[in-house]
């Protein structure tokens, strides 16, 4: 009697282990997992994400950024958004007056002092005369651990970061002329920043972020790409490919390079940071941004 009991509950086992496997894979199937922001066929930037935000073997891809203090030159400043809140970022504001903005989007931790230094370079090398605004689309939160990254992204909503990018093209003006840069979930926002400047927009650089997918979305975009990725399984040379392919079926340009990195090799928060190939990443982003202002 007892040896049927446990035999039943060793069936019962099984048969739950089975579902539970088969229920995991249907909710996420292998073939639509990317790596920061991507399943194809919806707006892919966030749902994608979120799917996967929370799964230790994705955040184990993002190693915890190392310590910084940094005296930034900028201050943090809020502005209105079309949903009637208010915003927040770190704004560098041009010596004279300007017409000339750079958005910059942060990677998944958040507005922290590695986007502001990075933010103040750009400023400099731009030679002063460019108005910086480091966009903050978590509404003032910021991660340490890949944990409370992961907690981050799979929170956040769609519309209120669009409302975010769109209080951010207000508060620049009418007669803004504005360039996009952002890494990894910054690096999908800062393509999805030159769609909702619309004609404001003259370029955009993305940092091994996923790409827009649809074509007729892509048509909208003002302005060509800087694509800057790394050899990665998620963001993969195929997904790279597939979005150059878009590109051109839109009638735009995308000028892009596949860097022998891990993703995030151009941060240096990140204990694989890779110094040569960030020197050159962003002496291409330079120049490219020279080149637009």
């Amino acid at each position: 009697m007892i040896k049927s009991i446990i035999t039943l509950q060793a069936l019962f086992l099984s048969i739950w282990a089975l579902f539970s496997v088969i229920k995991r894979d249907e909710a996420i199937p292998a073939s639509t997992i990317t790596i920061c922001h991507s399943t194809p066929g919806s707006t892919p930037e966030i749902d994608g994400m979120k799917q996967f935000a929370l799964d230790p073997a994705f955040q184990a891809l993002h190693l915890a950024p190392l310590p910084i203090h940094y005296d930034a030159i900028g201050k943090d400043i809020t502005f209105k958004t079309p949903d009637g809140t208010d915003a927040r970022g770190y704004f560098i504001k041009a010596k004279g007056n300007s017409n000339k903005w750079l958005f910059v989007y942060q990677e998944w931790w958040g507005l922290n002092d590695y986007i502001k230094r990075q933010s103040d370079t750009f400023y400099k090398d731009l030679g002063e005369d460019v108005n910086v605004l480091a966009l903050d689309m978590y509404d003032g939160k910021v991660a340490t651990t890949p944990q409370e990254a992961g907690k981050l992204v799979s929170g956040v909503n769609e519309t209120r970061l669009e409302n975010i990018v769109k209080g951010g093209v207000e508060y620049a003006g009418k007669n803004a002329k504005i360039a996009n840069v952002g890494w990894c979930f910054g690096g999908g926002w800062s393509l999805r920043s030159g769609l909702l400047g619309g004609s404001q927009t003259i370029g955009t650089i993305m940092y091994y972020g996923m790409p827009v997918r649809d074509v007729e979305q892509l048509k909208k975009l003002n302005g060509d790409v800087l694509g800057l990725f790394a050899t990665e399984t998620r963001i993969s040379k195929e997904v790279i490919e597939e979005f150059d392919a878009n590109m051109k079926a839109a009638g735009k340009k995308l000028t892009y390079k596949i860097f022998p990195g891990v993703h995030g090799f151009a941060n240096p928060s990140n204990p694989k940071y890779d110094e040569e190939g960030a020197k050159e990443a962003y002496a291409m982003s330079l120049d490219y941004l020279k080149k637009k202002f």
